[in-house]
């Protein structure tokens, strides 16, 4: 059955791909523009330590339900308000310790706030509060803050709680006076007071907030999820179960919804998008045709809010009786409940915390009696500030839209990242496409092209993710899909097989590398400065034969730096080798983050957490010994990302890598710094060295050095980590973005192909309108016929035409630049960069990029170690709006 012309339009609309300028690529030295955001107005007039706070006070609490990542948000503001002038207090108890008063506002020093950011929770505690919902209430808390001359609130919490605080701001003027009236405070305090800066950080596991891509809390909530879902997915295959979990989400199932995609759950219930009626049938029919599919297990994640078309609720335990009544399944129920609250903090949500903490900061530094109350928002790779009433307004038009049953509208709401993990979810979830697009096993589809997914360079977590993704993904739209072992070295040993929609079922749970990367033994020999597993160094002669001999019209390898150069290499041989005339898209998958094109590879933010949890441990050892010191070895290469990102998540004394030169005068400073940490009676130090940082200060050096310097006063340890980092369970982070990864991979190379198999000679295409005017006769107008040839491919117009399967023997020839590209995640979009646009922006001897965006948060990872050092921060001091965060399509999660 030939495609329908609306059908292809939709498809080929759907998979464009969107292309990054060159110029966003551009070599920059440490701090590129596009990446400060706010504090550059701090830097470029001359401002540091202590110079714009000084005199003024602040306060941050927090409010509503907890979440993990609170205190390391509360860590930064206190520290980053200390570093700039401010006198800083926490309000204990939320809102009612503002109204109490007393001993729940309490004056922070650095100190009070040491090791903290790896606790999940808050430590200053969270409450409930009737009485501040009351004028009286606020009047009391106005009080309270203005006796202690606090006019600058920092609040951490959910829609409810950054409402009160805008009630409250609007309110002070009129408070203020009042208190003044009754002589409750002098005329210099109503002064010094006068105004109310209020700046909000969104703590909240649902991530349910119209105006941020993530909040805080809900990575760390994922992570507990998932951990569960792998858990239970053992003891379901063992015994061939169904489980039914239910997650939180009352009104939003983003929860629900990323666990879904994570851990490739059968089916899904949320809110915003309820299942039409007669679910039940196909549900069943579903899981029954999965298990004659050889399936073991069945996982459906319920969000706590789900709800039918009619505004019923679904629950847990009705799912599972309908489950065991018509297939006779055993089934079991698991409701996880506050289990998602609690555990420590991701790595992710420390970085959110300690960056949007900072941000606040800054934001109430330029804060003017004008300035609208604010929220710090992610905005994808990018700590943004946005009004925060217009966040507020358009969080409870979901609300308001889910009570109206207007569903569509609230997945519009939610944002084109929650809509396209949605489409994304029913894509892969699907039984298998239908048997005119693609049979069970694969190798026979609808379409004559073949496509070919390999992995090149050392394993990562995330990749076999990205890998079942976009094999699903090149089904769905009727190609075949080569799957190759172990590189191009297994290329060349014929290790290729087609792959079919069950052949990648439960990857997306796995680590490592199913594919397998490298194989031969031989490849040992090459330096490591050689790209051992490119075509050049095998033989790109070789390899060009294997494209021919299994007639390869597409390819995407997933993989690091080797990954990169082995497309730039095939780019550069197609003048020689026709074979490679085809399009070619690299998904960056490393460790080392060290592949130009993309703020993230897939396997860093799995590689973070492995950091981050041993640090948590060294840092318990450390201060069960007392006055003990680690100095720890990450890898990268020679690139300082797991360093840099691995100490700001872990409260790291310092991060010693390449991209930033040391000598050993900074070295001595630092021992001083410890010296000085420790008898002020915090008792442990924790110091980062990326593996190839100094060839001369190595790991064994510094931890000699400090061990002599500090004798007396501290003794000194050290750990490598080696390559615990690559191994583990990818994170729900890794997962999403191969997932992603993976399906625009799909979509660039079937609509590369498609674009370049249209009838481009203007023979060819007089024939087919002629023909096709013939056949259709006067039942389309003639422009009608002419939009319609234009937009398919010679293969489509020939098979409606004669109704019988016409095959295009035509060659694949695509040379452009944009034919060979890095998919990657820049900022806030995922795009494609043509691999021979970057490479003026590669260090190739040391295999990183020229510019990276992280080395601006090195001034915060020293601040927030109690270094002097200045801070270009994150936003231009502007705001944006709530749509420009959720509508532009976020990628991050």
């Amino acid at each position: 059955m030939a495609e329908s012309p609306e059908t292809k339009r939709l498809r080929m609309e759907r998979s464009k791909p969107n292309f990054f300028d060159a110029s966003q690529h551009r070599p920059s030295i440490i701090f590129d523009v596009d990446y400060v955001d706010t504090v550059s107005k701090f830097t470029s007039k001359g401002q540091g330590h202590g110079m714009v706070g000084s005199g003024k006070s602040l306060a941050v609490f927090t409010s509503g339900g907890d979440s993990q990542g609170m205190n390391a948000a509360v860590r930064a503001v206190v520290r980053m308000g200390i570093y700039v002038g401010f006198k800083v207090f926490a309000i204990h108890e939320g809102y009612q310790g503002m109204v109490d008063g007393g001993d729940h506002i309490r004056e922070m020093t650095w100190k009070d706030v040491s090791g903290i950011i790896q606790l999940g929770g808050t430590v200053i505690g969270s409450a409930r509060c009737k009485d501040f919902r009351k004028r009286d209430g606020r009047l009391m808390a106005a009080k309270h803050l203005i006796e202690r001359n606090i006019s600058n609130l920092v609040v951490i919490g959910g829609d409810g709680s950054l409402t009160g605080a805008n009630l409250f701001r609007k309110e002070w003027s009129e408070l203020v006076q009042e208190l003044l009236e009754n002589g409750e405070i002098t005329e210099e305090q109503a002064s010094d007071c006068e105004h109310l800066a209020i700046v909000g950080m969104v703590g909240s596991i649902d991530n349910d907030f119209c105006g941020t891509d993530m909040t805080i809390g809900t990575d760390s909530a994922l992570h507990r999820i998932i951990e569960a879902v792998d858990a239970i997915s053992t003891t379901a295959q063992s015994h061939q179960r169904s489980f039914v979990l239910e997650v939180m989400g009352r009104h939003c199932g983003y929860l629900a919804l990323v666990a879904g995609l994570a851990c490739g759950a059968d089916w899904l219930f949320i809110p915003e998008a309820p299942p039409a009626d007669g679910w039940e049938d196909k549900l069943c029919k579903k899981l029954a045709h999965t298990r004659e599919m050889g399936k073991r297990l069945n996982i459906i994640i319920v969000a706590e809010g789900a709800m039918d078309r009619h505004g019923k609720a679904i629950t847990v335990n009705q799912i599972k009786d309908l489950i065991i009544d018509r297939l006779d399944y055993d089934t079991r129920v698991t409701v996880l409940g506050h289990v998602q609250r609690g555990g420590n903090p991701s790595a992710f949500d420390r970085i959110l915390g300690c960056r949007m903490g900072a941000e606040a900061v800054l934001a109430l530094t330029e804060a003017t009696e004008t300035s609208p109350a604010c929220v710090v928002s992610l905005a994808g790779n990018t700590a943004v500030r946005v009004p925060l009433m217009e966040c507020v307004e358009k969080t409870q038009q979901v609300g308001k839209a889910l009570k109206e049953k207007d569903f569509d509208l609230a997945v519009e709401l939610r944002g084109k990242s929650f809509l396209n993990n949605l489409k994304t979810y029913l894509t892969l979830s699907k039984l298998k496409p239908p048997d005119n697009v693609c049979s069970r096993d694969g190798k026979i589809c609808s379409s004559e092209f073949n496509l070919a997914v390999l992995n090149v360079g050392a394993p990562a977590a995330g990749t076999n993710a990205a890998v079942r993704s976009f094999v699903r993904s090149c089904l769905v739209d009727g190609y075949r899909v080569y799957g190759i072992h172990d590189g191009f070295e297994g290329l060349l040993d014929d290790r290729i097989e087609f792959f079919g929609w069950m052949s990648v079922s439960d990857w997306v749970r796995e680590g490592g590398s199913k594919l397998g990367t490298n194989s031969d033994l031989n490849v040992l020999y090459y330096s490591f400065f050689l790209y051992r597993t490119t075509p050049k160094n095998l033989s790109l002669e070789k390899i060009a034969q294997k494209f021919q001999q299994y007639n390869i019209h597409g390819l995407t390898l997933v993989g690091g730096f080797e990954s990169f150069m082995s497309v730039v290499q095939l780019v550069e041989a197609r003048s020689k080798f026709p074979e490679f005339c085809i399009p070619m898209v690299v998904i960056p998958a490393t460790v080392s983050n060290n592949v130009p094109g993309t703020d993230f590879s897939l396997g860093t933010d799995t590689a973070l957490n492995a950091i981050t949890e041993t640090c948590d441990k060294i840092k318990q050892s450390a201060s069960g010994s007392k006055r003990r010191v680690f100095v720890v070895e990450t890898m990268g290469g020679y690139c300082g990302y797991l360093a840099t990102m691995g100490g700001l998540a872990s409260g790291a004394d310092a991060a010693y890598i390449f991209e930033e030169p040391f000598g050993i005068v900074d070295l001595e400073n630092d021992v001083k710094h410890l010296a000085g940490k420790i008898k002020d009676d915090v008792q442990r130090g924790v110091i980062l060295r990326n593996e190839n940082a100094n060839p001369n200060f190595t790991t064994d050096f510094i931890h000699q050095l400090f061990a002599e310097e500090g004798r007396g006063l501290f003794t000194v340890r050290k750990n490598v980590l080696g390559h615990m980092q690559q191994g583990g369970s990818p994170t729900v982070f890794d997962r999403n973005l191969g997932t992603k990864l993976g399906v625009k991979a799909s979509n660039f190379l079937v609509h590369t192909i498609e674009e370049h198999t249209k009838s481009s000679i203007p023979w060819r295409s007089f024939v087919s309108l002629a023909v096709s005017f013939l056949v259709f006769g006067m039942n389309y107008t003639l422009p009608e016929i002419s939009s319609y040839v234009s937009k398919c491919s010679m293969e489509a117009v020939m098979t409606f035409i004669f109704g019988t399967k016409y095959t295009y023997s035509g060659k694949l020839h695509v040379d452009t630049p944009e034919s060979a590209c890095l998919l990657g995640l820049k900022k806030r979009m995922v795009g494609f960069t043509p691999v021979t646009t970057l490479k003026p922006s590669v260090d190739f001897e040391h295999r990183i990029p020229k510019g990276e965006w992280w080395l601006n948060l090195r001034p915060l990872l020293r601040i927030l170690a109690k270094h002097t050092s200045t801070y270009i921060g994150e936003s231009d001091g502007g705001f944006v709006t709530p749509s420009d965060v959720t509508d532009d399509e976020p990628e991050f999660l």
